[in-house]
């Protein structure tokens, strides 16, 4: 695995899962640079003309990026939530073994068939890591529709490390989706912990970013970081944001 500061590194999608169940690092996300398998959007997902976002409050605006007319939805398997996501993406529903107990476990994939985001419900979760870096924010929003107990969960699109101080080791040091952890203060963050409340346990939507599949036109040759930010700029960020943003109970 290379350093997650290299340009067009590479996160094999085992060891990104098995972050999920240490806790010491972001959540997993679709991060297989090759095609996957044909997808299958889920019979209850439904088309529609516009989505109707949810989520509250004075989000950043994602540079001039011009983001997808055409939405459809689409609900999980088990009934509990639902998401809104551009027509020509498909959804792959299941996405891999379900969690023991139920749950919902669904990937979104570009026209190309790049692995965008991941939805999982059910998680496992376990203790988080307490090694701490130099982190930016460079999108946020709160979701009040998820909220469960005290506090609105975020959505957000976060990074560790910075050109003198490296991220954690054999990590990605930037992903986007929604966390129930506290926002971070200070001139450091702990690891990327991108997991929200949700019956029975945990749930997780988004992904690490990863140049082979969240391609930032003309930034190939920039470090790993860059990239990243300047992929904030681009149409496709504006649809994920979009997307994960709209994820509400049915």
């Amino acid at each position: 695995m290379r350093s997650p500061t290299a340009s067009g590194a590479v996160f094999p999608t085992a060891i990104l899962m098995a972050l999920l169940f240490t806790g010491c690092g972001p959540q997993a996300g679709p991060t297989t640079t090759s095609s996957p398998s044909p997808t299958v959007t889920s019979p209850t997902a439904t088309e529609t003309t516009t989505a109707v976002p949810t989520a509250t409050g004075s989000p950043s605006t994602p540079g001039t990026a011009t983001a997808s007319a055409s939405w459809t939805s689409f609900t999980t398997s088990d009934g509990q939530l639902t998401f809104d996501y551009p027509a020509r993406w498909s959804v792959k529903d299941p996405a891999g073994e379900l969690p023991e107990g139920g749950g919902a476990f669904a990937e979104v994939t570009n026209e190309a068939g790049r692995p965008l985001a991941a939805l999982r419900t059910n998680m496992a979760v376990g203790s988080t890591c307490m090694d701490r870096y130099p982190y930016s924010v460079l999108d946020s929003e709160e979701l009040p529709a998820l909220i469960q107990g005290q506090g609105a969960p975020r959505f957000v699109y976060e990074t560790r490390g910075n050109g003198a101080t490296p991220g954690p080791a054999d990590t990605p040091a930037a992903a986007y989706g929604i966390t129930s952890v506290p926002a971070a203060s200070g001139d450091s963050a702990s690891c990327i912990f991108h997991f929200f409340n949700w019956p029975p346990t945990a749930a997780m939507f988004g992904a690490f970013f990863n140049p082979e599949n969240n391609v930032t036109p003309g930034a190939a040759s920039l470090p790993y970081l860059e990239q990243a930010r300047k992929y904030k700029e681009t149409a496709e960020y504006a649809d994920i944001r979009r997307m994960i943003t709209s994820l509400r109970p049915v």
